[in-house]
C-alpha cells in the first residue's frame, strides 16, 4: 500500500507506518470516526453486504482502526446484516494494545431504537444505546472516548446529524454495482458539513481516504 496524499510515496508502508495512518490524533478527545466502503457508484452493498465490495486488504484496513478504539459502535441492523458477533482481535494485535495500556479487544456498542439486540453479540456483553444524539457522551462517561463506527447508513446519518461524526474513513471500491437504493448516509437531513482529506493510500485498484470534519476540527 502506497501513500498519494499528502506527499505520494514512490514505496509500500510498512505496518508501523499504516497502523500509524489510523491513529488519532490524540486519545483524551472524545471523537467518532466512521468506517466506510462504497463502490464508484455509491452502492454501499453488494449482495445486501457491504464486506462483499472489499477485499482482504480492506479488512486489514478495518483491522488497524479497530487497534485504536475504546468502542465499535454498530447499528443493530447492520450487526444482523453483516453478521457481527463479539469483537476479539488477533492475539497479535491484543498484545499490542496491551503493551500501550488499553484494554486486550475494544468494547462493543450496540444503537438500537429498540432495545433490541442481535443474540449473536450479547456474549460479548456489548453496552446498549438507544438515543444516537447522546452516544458520543455516554461513551466518554464510561470512559470510552476513542469510537469506531462502522455503520449502518442510518447510524452514520444519525451521528452526522448531531453533529458528532469527527472523522471518515471511506474506501472506494472499484465497482459499479448497478441501480437500487443505497448511500453511506441515511436518514434524516441536515446542513452540509466540510470535510478536509487527512491522506490518500492506494493497494490495486481500492483507494482508502482519512477525512476530518471541519467542524470537529
Amino acid at each position: 500500500m502506497r501513500m498519494l496524499l499528502p506527499e505520494p510515496g514512490a514505496h509500500d508502508l510498512d505496518e508501523a507506518a499504516l497502523v500509524g495512518a489510523c491513529a488519532p490524533d490524540d486519545r483524551q478527545t472524545p471523537r467518532i470516526r466512521v468506517n466506510f466502503i462504497a463502490a464508484l457508484d455509491g452502492a454501499v452493498t453488494l449482495d445486501g453486504r457491504s464486506g462483499a465490495l472489499g477485499n482482504a486488504t480492506d479488512q486489514e484496513m478495518m483491522a488497524r482502526l479497530r487497534l485504536h478504539a475504546d468502542v465499535v459502535l454498530v447499528g443493530a441492523g447492520t450487526i444482523r446484516a453483516e453478521g457481527y458477533g463479539p469483537i476479539e482481535l488477533a492475539e497479535a494485535a491484543q498484545a499490542w494494545r496491551v503493551a500501550r495500556g488499553l484494554a486486550p479487544n475494544p468494547r462493543m456498542a450496540v444503537l438500537t431504537r429498540s432495545g433490541d439486540v442481535p443474540e449473536k453479540v450479547l456474549a460479548g456483553d456489548p453496552i446498549v444505546l438507544t438515543d444516537s444524539a447522546k452516544a458520543k457522551a455516554e461513551l466518554a462517561a464510561l470512559g470510552l472516548p476513542q469510537i469506531l463506527c462502522e455503520g449502518g447508513p442510518h447510524t452514520f446519518g444519525a451521528l452526522a446529524a448531531a453533529g458528532d461524526v469527527d472523522e471518515l474513513f471511506l474506501t472506494l471500491s472499484p465497482l459499479l454495482v448497478g441501480p437500487g437504493p443505497g448511500r453511506i448516509i441515511a436518514g434524516e437531513r441536515f446542513d452540509p458539513q466540510a470535510l478536509r482529506i487527512r491522506h490518500a493510500l492506494t493497494d490495486g485498484e481500492l483507494l482508502y481516504l482519512r477525512y476530518s470534519v471541519r467542524s470537529g476540527e
